[in-house]
């Protein structure tokens, strides 16, 4: 069943506590949780201390995307904070296996995730360590933008590298990320869609997680 992690980076700030309870009575499965270090990308994000109160609420499961460098200084603190998922840009850190290894024996769920230019193969020399990938479809540091179409063939090479392998592992999608491509992701191969402007923006966001859900 496809899942639904929504991105923080389009809630309403100043109401944080009542944005996150509304995405969990509409239906979302995961809270994606962007962090951005104006280095590996131009923006500035959360950092830890949002993480550790959002996580407190209890309310749904922390997808915690880290576009940052060297994310192996970090990774312990951001479990320690209350990330059930940590995922890691395989361009941001010279050693991605060493960095899954770690945030395993920590007890989250690894994940890889790979911009627009960065081809599947990037994937190939740490199968069977990580649990998610995820496809940027955008790039990366701002929200609102809309979908690369180029990066469906990587979603769909994704799911065929992970079968022929026979590695279980989520595919989610990051980025442009709607009610009129949510389908299309989901055949070609993506488990899990994160939407942010269109879901917090939504009149009724739990009609629109129904529709992107099928």
């Amino acid at each position: 069943m496809t899942k639904i992690s929504a991105s923080l980076l389009a809630a309403d700030f100043l109401n944080l506590e009542k944005e996150v309870l509304r995405m969990k009575d509409a239906g979302a499965d995961y809270l994606h949780y962007d962090v951005m270090d104006g280095s590996f990308v131009p923006n500035i994000s959360f950092g830890m201390g949002i993480l550790k109160q959002v996580s407190a609420l209890k309310a749904l499961d922390m997808d915690v995307h880290l576009m940052i460098e060297q994310p192996e200084r970090h990774i312990e603190a951001f479990a320690e904070c209350g990330a059930h998922i940590i995922t890691v840009h395989a361009e941001a850190t010279r050693h991605l296996h060493r960095v899954l290894t770690q945030i395993r024996s920590l007890g989250c769920l690894a994940g890889v995730s790979l911009n627009p230019a960065t081809g599947e193969e990037a994937l190939k020399y740490v199968l069977g360590e990580f649990d998610l990938a995820l496809v940027m479809t955008v790039n990366p540091g701002f929200g609102g933008q809309k979908l690369i179409p180029a990066t469906l063939n990587k979603v769909a090479a994704i799911r065929k590298m992970l079968k022929e392998a026979q590695v279980s592992a989520r595919i989610e999608v990051d980025g442009g990320v709607g009610a009129d491509n949510a389908q299309t992701l989901v055949r070609q191969g993506a488990d899990i869609l994160v939407a942010g402007s269109a879901l917090f923006g939504a009149k009724d966001p739990a009609a629109l997680i129904k529709v992107m859900k099928g």
